[in-house]
């Protein structure tokens, strides 16, 4: 996994486990760390293989659950967090 200087790896796992889900939507992405669409898709690039990068670019792109209007009182949580 390459690690960007700017997140820790327990970071890192957690934007690629956020950009994965399929209703976490970009903004509440942005929201926690700071990170716009095309810094979630150089994450993405940089830490996953070619053809996993690829496969979730074709699930993601123009997927409206992924680029919702966003509101700061919505709490956005993993079913993997407890």
């Amino acid at each position: 996994m390459v690690v960007d200087l700017d997140y820790s790896p327990k970071d890192l796992n957690r934007i690629i486990e956020m950009a994965w889900e399929d209703r976490t939507p970009f903004e509440a992405i942005e929201f926690q760390f700071g990170l716009k669409e095309n810094g979630v898709r150089k994450i993405m690039r940089a830490n996953l293989k070619r053809s996993s990068f690829e496969l979730w670019r074709k699930r993601v792109k123009g997927r409206k659950t992924k680029h919702s209007s966003f509101s700061l009182s919505t709490r956005f949580k993993s079913k993997n967090q407890k």
